[in-house]
């Protein structure tokens, strides 16, 4: 496909990397001569100077000839006007914008995005989509994500392997020795930093993240068997009460009934915004690394703190003097500084959460073809979890798993069959619209789409 990426920052920075690595011919904009200097110097991009907003910028970057434009600019209005031009002048059939600003994205003004009025496909709010994606964290507590597929009916896990791990050191073909229902797939894991597929004789080694494909309704009981019985948090603090936070907050007061939740917020405009928007939170203004206002926040008693704020290192300091203050709690902190991961297992920061990888993976989900979508993207994108449809015309059908020709470096995770997951061996055969879920190279992607028969 030829793709327009409005926006050369980091999130347009790494689509472009992770769409020019599956073969598709790209262009990126942007006003800075900078950030277009980096993406020429280190991609196989073609970078433009100029704003996006302009038609004939647009049109210098080849916008009459585009399947798909992405603007993820640094200003919503901006986006909005690309889309529009993108529909109105050009034609480009797919259009996807990044929206930060809530009154945008208040639902009595959905309206406003139609074809009639602005064309936007999909609207993509980061902080909604960092604000879920912690939430599915607290919602399988022991794991360090949660990622829903098939119908909500496959989990993704991503798990830590610690040295009291039931499982550990055993040859992966035995663990349904020992765990006859083990109903799930150890695809892969990263082990010192490299990713690497898992072989039947493998084991798992204290330190290890491993990633495992689950059905739903087995999630309490593998996390049980990688020794992870820890209860859903009962009182939860909130520090930052950014859209993140808030939005973390609201969900928490909808789902997770008898929950104690806390915000401790700086600015006392914001505090008090909030505290009228939630019902049942308790908003306190003041500064997380303030000790008094820990105390009143009773930092100790928190069984789960998130740092939340635009500050990377304010959130890390954040989880640190949680760590230290009273019974063992679980810390979430986000950082956009990816080299701060280094500082995870040294500082005891039980999870750091890149939100620039979580807007990526939203935005990948819709890019591909037809019935195939990225879900989840690990390692800066260079694999990916998807889920693909085997189709009338797939190669795949009625052929064996051990007979067919996916390449070497996938996994399969399991399979969603009408309402049933099949977490399926290499004598499994395919049937017409199996739901596929799977990891996968991203330079492999293409190939995947053709012998699912996607066009």
């Amino acid at each position: 496909m030829n793709i327009i990426i409005c926006g050369a920052g980091k999130v347009g920075f790494s689509i472009s990397k992770q769409l020019a690595a599956q073969g598709h011919s790209i262009t990126v904009i942007d006003q800075s001569s900078e950030d277009i200097k980096k993406i020429n110097d280190t991609q196989d991009v073609k970078g433009i100077v100029g704003r996006a907003s302009l038609p004939s910028v647009l049109e210098n970057a080849g916008a009459e000839n585009t399947d798909m434009i992405i603007a993820v600019t640094r200003n919503d209005e901006t986006n909005m006007v690309v889309c529009q031009l993108a529909s109105s002048l050009f034609n480009i059939s797919k259009k996807i914008a990044r929206i930060r600003t809530k009154d945008f994205l208040e639902g009595k003004w959905n309206k406003l995005y139609n074809k009639s009025n602005i064309p936007i496909d999909v609207i993509i709010s980061p902080e909604k989509e960092v604000a879920k994606s912690l939430y599915r964290r607290l919602e399988a507590p022991g794991a360090l994500d949660n990622v829903p597929f098939a119908e909500n009916k496959v989990k993704m896990l991503e798990i830590a392997i610690e040295k009291s791990c039931p499982i550990i050191n055993t040859p992966l073909k035995n663990l349904t020795l020992k765990y006859p229902n083990f109903r799930a797939n150890i695809v892969g894991l990263v082990r010192k930093g490299k990713f690497q597929f898992l072989k039947k004789d493998d084991k798992l080694l204290e330190g290890d993240n491993v990633y495992v494909v689950v059905s739903s309704d087995q999630l309490n009981q593998i996390l049980k068997a990688f020794g992870h019985e820890e209860k859903t948090s009962k009182k939860i603090l909130i520090i930052g009460g950014g859209n993140i936070g808030f939005h973390l907050a609201k969900m928490l007061e909808e789902n997770f009934e008898g929950t104690r939740i806390k915000i401790i917020e700086k600015n006392k405009l914001r505090a008090e915004e909030i505290a009228t928007e939630l019902s049942s939170s308790i908003v306190i203004n003041g500064d997380a690394l303030d000790e008094e206002i820990l105390k009143e926040a009773n930092l100790e008693e928190s069984e789960t703190v998130l740092a939340l704020t635009n500050d990377d290192e304010n959130n890390i300091m954040a989880c640190v003097l949680a760590e230290k203050s009273g019974q063992k709690k679980r810390t979430i902190a986000i950082v956009n500084k990816s080299n701060y991961s280094l500082l995870q297992s040294s500082l005891n920061i039980d999870d750091l959460v890149d939100p620039r990888m979580t807007t990526v993976s939203r935005i990948m989900e819709h890019v591909h073809k037809g019935t195939i979508g990225t879900v989840y993207s690990l390692l800066d994108g260079e694999y990916e979890f998807i889920e693909a449809k085997v189709l009338e015309k797939s190669e795949l059908l009625n052929k064996k798993i051990k007979e067919s020709n996916l390449p070497k470096d996938i996994r399969i995770g399991a399979i969603l069959r009408k309402d049933a997951v099949i977490i399926p061996r290499s004598d499994f055969i395919f049937e017409k619209d199996d739901l596929v879920v799977l990891l996968a190279k991203r330079d492999q992607l293409k190939e995947i789409e053709d012998i699912f028969s996607i066009v």
